[in-house]
C-alpha cells in the first residue's frame, strides 16, 4: 500500500479530524503533508456532507443536510517544487470505499433540489451495498451494476487573482437576486480552512470559494470517466500546486442529475503525481485535460432515450439543458412501466453507468440530447416487444 498523505477517521467531521481537510478554495489554506514529483501515495477521503448521512432507509437526513459544510475536501497536499505555469500530471492509481456502503439521493427542492427538482421536488433516497464492483440497493430492487468509481472533485488551489476572478463574475450572478440564486457567494459560516484559526481564518473565509461549481482549476466536476488507469493534467496556479479532492463516487450516470445523483461514498484513492515544467503555456492549457483509464464496465446493450428542446408547449432555440431534461423524463416514465417509481427510476439515472450525449446541436430550432441505459443491469427484460 502506498504512503498515507491525508488520514481520515470515518465518521468523524472534518474539524474532529487530526489533520483537518477543508470545504473552501483558497490558496492560503497550508498544506497538510507534502509529496515529491514521481512518487506514489494514498488520500482518504470522507463522505462528501462530511458524514451528515447515514445508511438509515428514512430521507430526513436528505431534507435537513446542511450544504454549508460540503465539500469535505483531502488535503491541500503540496507537491514540491511544483511552480505556477507548470501542468501537474496526476495518475489515478487505484480507488475504493471504506464503509462498504453509499448513497444516492434526490434533494428536496427547498435545499438545493436537483436537475428534475419541478417534477421531483420531495426528498428521496436509495442505500447501497457495495460488493467488490458491484452495487445493488434494497431501495431498488431488481438492479444490479458495476461501478465506474472516480473522485466526483479534484483540482488545484487557485491563486489570488484567479479566485478574485471567481468571485467577481459569480456575484455578478448573484445580483441578479433570483430565487434561488444563480451562484453561491463566499460563506463564512461552517467553513473549514485546515489548520487556520482565529483572524487569519476569518479574514480567509470571507474571501473563500464554494466548492460546489466546477471551474477552470477543475474541482467539483463530476466527471465519472476519471476512474482508475486515468492521467489528468492540472494547470498549476500556486506555488507546489496544492492538490485537494473528495466526494468519491461508486459510480454515476452522466449528469448526476438529482445532485447528489451518484453513490456517494467514503473511500480512499491512490495517486501519482508528476510535472511538466512551463506545460500551461507550451500546450495552451486553460482547463485540465485527461486520458480516460482502460477500466471500465463492459455492458454492450443500451436502450436510448432521445429528448428535444421542447417542453410545456414551448419550443426552446437549441437548448441542451431542456432537451437533456426531456430525455431523462422519457427514460423515467418508460421504466415506471416496469414496476419502478419515478422516485427509483431518477435515482437509478444517477446513479449507474448511463450514458449521456448530445446527439445533435446544429439543426436549428431543436437540439438533440440522448440516455443510454445499459440493459444489462436489470434482472428483467425491459426492451419493448
Amino acid at each position: 500500500m502506498p504512503e498515507v498523505a491525508f488520514h481520515i477517521e470515518p465518521g468523524k467531521p472534518l474539524w474532529e479530524q487530526e489533520v483537518p481537510g477543508h470545504n473552501r478554495w483558497h490558496p492560503d489554506i497550508p498544506a497538510a503533508s507534502s509529496v515529491t514529483p514521481g512518487s506514489d501515495f494514498r488520500v482518504e477521503c470522507a463522505e462528501w456532507t462530511d458524514y451528515q448521512i447515514t445508511p438509515s432507509d428514512g430521507a430526513d437526513e436528505i431534507r435537513d443536510v446542511n450544504l454549508n459544510r460540503g465539500h469535505s475536501l483531502s488535503g491541500p497536499i503540496a507537491v514540491e517544487g511544483v511552480e505556477p505555469g507548470d501542468i501537474l500530471v496526476v495518475d489515478i492509481l487505484d480507488i475504493g470505499t471504506m464503509s462498504g456502503w453509499g448513497y444516492t439521493g434526490i434533494f428536496a427542492k427547498e435545499n438545493g433540489g436537483g436537475f428534475l427538482t419541478e417534477h421531483f421536488p420531495d426528498p428521496h433516497k436509495a442505500v447501497w451495498d457495495l460488493q467488490g464492483i458491484y452495487a445493488t440497493s434494497r431501495h431498488i430492487p431488481g438492479v444490479r451494476f458495476a461501478g465506474l468509481t472516480h473522485p466526483g472533485l479534484i483540482g488545484c488551489a487557485p491563486s489570488h487573482e484567479l479566485l478574485a476572478e471567481w468571485n467577481r463574475r459569480e456575484a455578478q450572478l448573484v445580483a441578479e437576486n433570483r430565487v434561488p440564486p444563480l451562484a453561491l457567494p463566499p460563506l463564512e459560516e461552517d467553513a473549514v480552512l485546515g489548520t487556520l484559526t482565529g483572524a487569519e481564518k476569518k479574514h480567509v473565509a470571507k474571501e473563500a470559494c464554494r466548492t460546489i461549481p466546477p471551474r477552470e482549476h477543475g474541482g467539483n466536476c463530476d466527471i465519472k470517466n476519471l476512474s482508475r488507469g486515468t492521467r489528468i493534467y492540472f494547470p498549476v496556479y500556486v506555488k507546489d500546486a496544492l492538490l485537494s479532492m473528495g466526494d468519491l463516487h461508486f459510480s454515476q450516470g452522466d449528469g448526476e442529475i438529482t445532485f447528489c445523483g451518484a453513490i456517494e461514498m467514503d473511500g480512499w484513492i491512490d495517486l501519482g503525481v508528476d510535472l511538466i515544467k512551463g506545460g500551461v503555456a507550451k500546450y495552451g492549457l486553460l482547463n485540465p485535460i485527461f486520458k480516460p483509464g482502460p477500466v471500465e464496465p463492459r455492458y454492450e446493450s443500451y436502450l436510448v432515450f432521445e429528448g428535444i428542446c421542447v417542453e410545456n408547449g414551448k419550443n426552446y432555440y437549441m437548448d441542451a439543458t431542456v432537451a437533456y431534461r426531456q430525455a431523462a423524463l422519457n427514460a423515467i416514465e418508460y421504466l415506471k412501466r416496469f414496476g419502478f417509481t419515478g422516485e427509483q427510476a431518477y435515482l437509478l439515472l444517477g446513479s449507474a453507468p448511463i450514458e449521456g450525449r448530445i446527439g445533435g446541436i446544429v439543426d436549428i430550432p431543436n437540439c438533440v440530447c440522448t440516455i443510454s441505459i445499459p440493459t444489462e443491469i436489470f434482472e428483467q427484460d425491459i426492451l419493448p416487444t
